[in-house]
């Protein structure tokens, strides 16, 4: 087991590098850069005086070398303006550089300076995912536990209108996108129109004090939508084991319903659920975007489109980062998880 998940680790930290340099390639082209130093400087510049402003931050030096700065292999420039002003990139902003360490890049925790929020990219990111984080978890608490139990209730019962209700509820939920779900819900539990004014239409406050007023509808939009693809996932899974040989002779020997479910079926039915329910961790962390938009929660999914929208590459290409991470991790886990669940599959 050791062997294959240092395997799998080289795997991930080679699959991180490419990822990671396709979307520094993407985010350092010329127009973008050029979009940057004019935001930066002056939306009339010049060709010449973008490419001098470009010049003088390292912008403009051979893309291997700047991937290599960001990432901390290679020492940070330092440069000597046409201004006559010495500029690094370790240096602190308003200093001289004076005790600047040579290398400053993502290996040493410097994750760069967002143009857009005039702050640290780095507690951006830990701010604005911890927010994201307290939503995933309420998401999970209320999914995953529902949509076993449906799974496994619909499965046990193939065929029958309890399976045909439950599947029924489960294709809707997936069927219906986030937006939409969600404008339903404001309009219909938030707003004068119904006369409903049960939960808060904007989950800005929950940011600081999250309450079951206040939070409650973002966590069950995102919820029933992931919630019927799981459910979905579980009930074909236990309808096939189900119908299994092993099953079938334990039912001739007199063992208990509820025996051969909880302790013959279910394990062996929950292999592919599994696999399912850890993929809801990346897509959770990046599919959130229009509910956080929509109810006003700036938590990962947000500050995402405004890194994206506001050519903020230094935040975008963390939040990148973060996002290639946590899916490689939860592809990593789900695998050890697979294993462990289906003894038959060999990891030598």
């Amino acid at each position: 087991m050791l062997l294959f998940i240092l395997r799998r680790f080289a795997v991930m930290v080679f699959t991180a590098l490419c990822l990671t340099f396709i979307v520094f390639f993407m985010t350092n082209l010329y127009p973008n850069l050029e979009k940057l130093a004019k935001s930066e400087g002056n939306f009339r510049m010049d060709d010449a005086a973008v490419a001098s402003f470009l010049d003088n931050r390292g912008y403009l030096d051979p893309l291997p070398i700047k991937y290599g700065r960001w990432l901390g292999v290679l020492p940070g420039y330092v440069i000597e303006g046409s201004d006559g002003k010495t500029r690094g990139q370790c240096f602190e902003r308003g200093t001289d550089g004076t005790g600047a360490p040579r290398f400053c890049g993502v290996l040493q925790g410097k994750w760069g300076f967002s143009t857009v929020f005039k702050d640290e990219v780095g507690s951006i990111v830990a701010t604005r995912l911890s927010l994201t984080g307290v939503l995933m978890f309420w998401v999970m608490v209320i999914m995953i536990p529902t949509a076993l139990v449906l799974g496994v209730v619909a499965g046990m019962r193939e065929g029958s209108r309890t399976d045909r209700t439950l599947s029924t509820v489960a294709i809707t939920t997936t069927a219906t996108p986030e937006y939409v779900s969600g404008v339903i819900f404001i309009a219909v539990f938030s707003s004068s129109a119904f006369g409903l004014k049960w939960f808060k239409g904007s989950a800005a406050t929950a940011m600081e004090n999250p309450t079951f007023e206040n939070f409650f509808l973002p966590v069950v939009t995102i919820a029933l939508y992931g919630m019927g693809y799981i459910a979905r996932m579980t009930r074909a899974s236990m309808a096939e084991v189900m119908t299994a040989q092993y099953i079938r002779t334990a039912r001739l020997k007199g063992v208990s319903f509820g025996n051969i479910v909880m302790k013959h079926a279910l394990r062996n039915a929950l292999i592919a659920p599994f696999t399912v329910i850890m993929l809801q961790f990346p897509w959770l962390l990046n599919g959130v975007v229009i509910v956080e938009t929509l109810f006003n929660y700036k938590g990962f999914g947000w500050v995402l489109v405004q890194a994206a929208g506001n050519n903020d590459i230094e935040l975008l290409l963390a939040v990148s980062v973060v996002s290639v991470v946590v899916v490689l991790v939860t592809q990593l886990i789900s695998d050890i998880g697979y294993v462990y669940l289906n003894p038959r599959i060999s990891v030598n």
